[in-house]
């Protein structure tokens, strides 16, 4: 095996470490120890974006994308919707930004030079609190699922009150997407709970049904 070459690190939050580097061409995202995300594996990054959006019918669609990785759910997203939409990016991390607008750009071919996109370095959740009515679709890929989170404080995203709080920034027919790397039936029931209707899907981590199982909620409001 080719050895591993660090490319950059940050501190988290919580007091965390981020961590990105390289091997044999592929590209890796560690998040305290823990690997995260790989350029390797995008298949079901891409399916949150297609099963949640293909929901969505407006001409001018707002969508709120939480979490930017290597840019592919961006990408994939960028890929479906009209060139009237406006497409939000809520990412957290400043490091992860730069690294996406460097080192990481070209592996889904440079999403944020897009001129729908505009990149907000803030939580998710403060700006799904500011905007009710605000988006037609929100997509969360910002832990590897509501029971698996990357940073402590992101459960209230996943709780009753959070998925309120979607609810209420969604305009009538929006739709919520949740990338997992597990299925949670907890979950699913407080979606339900929260006046969302319900369906999960399983895809591939990678394209041709190759790797690891994932699940997508895909949450409709009722």
């Amino acid at each position: 095996m080719k050895p591993q070459h660090t490319i950059g690190k940050a501190s988290t939050p919580d007091g965390g470490e981020i961590v990105l580097y390289e091997r044999d061409g592929a590209y890796f995202i560690r998040v305290n120890g823990l690997e995260l995300m790989t350029s390797r594996a995008h298949g079901s990054e891409e399916d949150l974006a297609r099963l949640t959006l293909k929901k969505i019918t407006g001409k001018e669609p707002r969508v709120l994308v939480g979490g930017l990785g290597m840019g592919f759910t961006l990408r994939a997203v960028l890929d479906v919707v009209p060139m009237s939409a406006k497409v939000m990016v809520a990412e957290i991390l400043a490091v992860v930004v730069a690294w996406n607008l460097a080192e990481l750009a070209h592996l889904a071919r440079s999403p944020l030079e897009d001129p729908r996109v505009a990149v907000v370095e803030r939580d998710v959740a403060e700006i799904i609190a500011a905007g009710p009515s605000a988006f037609d679709a929100v997509l969360l890929d910002v832990d590897n699922g509501p029971a698996a989170l990357t940073v402590a404080k992101n459960e209230r995203l996943y709780s009753s009150a959070g998925l309120a709080a979607i609810r209420s920034c969604l305009r009538p027919g929006g739709v919520l997407g949740v990338w997992s790397a597990d299925p949670d039936r907890a979950f699913e029931r407080r979606l339900a709970k929260a006046g969302f209707k319900v369906s999960t899907e399983t895809v591939s981590a990678r394209r041709g049904d190759k790797g690891p199982k994932h699940s997508i909620f895909v949450a409709s409001v009722r």
